[in-house]
């Protein structure tokens, strides 16, 4: 008991690492670093965000599976890293059920399906029976992210077929989706918001209700409930003291629940998830075991 009291009152003191496996300017960096600021405040010691992209979120992840288990390094991490690249890569550089300590879900992003407005799609159901009479293209940040794996889940729930063009990221794929050169995208909210108020792309249906796209109807209710999600989320190294994940779980949400980060989340569509961490894991084991189920099912490989 001694040690994990004298680290919950002494914690932290000194700078604490946010390593995000991802590049900045993404949805992960951004809850990053809202979440940092709101710590450094609310705990009155720095939070850092330290960016470690590529190989879709292992070499950050991997990063923090090695790191010391003290309270002074943290991984703010999308799903694919924590819950759906175990599935996909045979030789993984971390176990992400051992390797880690569940912290907080953090936020939930809510996806849409966009089109470019030269598909005569005005609804989910609309794209589905169009893609049986032709062939259309769809973009995704490969195929352990929820933008490709979201698209194979309507493929196996309707009998459509779509072809994918893998990217680097959602903001390649962006382009290509404006420019024509593909026909629709399953991104985050926040992504797409501003070129469906512009009239460049069209919203065809969300996973979750948004108030920043009111009239556009839930996967459920368009005909196809997907359970599919993207989250950005906080694990800490295994071993790490349970007192500290602890305060560090009720600093997340404390900081979500203040005004200034609430307004911040909401701009970006994101909405708190106030879990503990013992809620936390169990939802990320039963999130695991559906992914590998469902990249079994359907034969899905890596990109290579």
């Amino acid at each position: 008991m001694g040690f994990g009291v004298q680290a919950q009152e002494s914690w932290p003191s000194r700078p604490v690492k946010l390593i995000v496996p991802s590049s900045p300017g993404g949805g992960t960096d951004v809850f990053a670093r809202i979440l940092a600021q709101a710590l450094s405040e609310g705990l009155k010691q720095q939070f850092v965000v330290d960016n470690r992209p590529g190989a879709s979120g292992n070499i950050g992840a991997a990063a923090v599976a090695k790191a010391a288990p003290d309270g002074y390094t943290f991984l703010v991490s999308a799903n694919p890293a924590l819950s759906v690249n175990p599935a996909l890569y045979r030789n993984l550089p971390y176990d992400a059920e051992r390797d880690f300590a569940p912290v907080a879900r953090g936020v939930m992003a809510p996806m849409v399906f966009v089109v470019h407005p030269s598909v005569k799609a005005e609804s989910l159901a609309d794209l589905v029976a169009l893609s049986k009479k032709e062939r259309l293209a769809f973009g995704s940040a490969g195929t352990g992210s929820p933008t490709f794996l979201g698209v194979r889940m309507l493929e196996e729930k309707s009998g459509a077929k779509f072809t994918h063009v893998p990217y680097k990221g959602v903001g390649p794929a962006f382009q290509d989706l404006l420019g024509g050169q593909i026909q629709f995208l399953f991104p985050d909210i926040a992504s797409a918001i501003s070129h469906v108020r512009a009239g460049k792309l069209r919203a065809l249906a969300v996973t979750q209700k948004s108030a920043l796209l009111p009239g556009t109807p839930t996967l459920a209710e368009a005909g196809y409930p997907l359970d599919v999600f993207t989250s950005f989320s906080v694990v800490a190294p295994a071993g790490t003291p349970g007192a500290i994940v602890q305060r560090l779980s009720a600093g997340i949400g404390n900081a979500m629940r203040s005004g200034p980060v609430a307004a911040k989340l909401d701009a970006q569509a994101l909405i708190p998830v106030f879990d503990t961490p013992a809620e936390f894991a169990a939802s990320l084991k039963k999130e695991r075991d559906g992914w590998a189920a469902f990249i079994r099912r359907n034969a899905i490989e890596a990109d290579q």
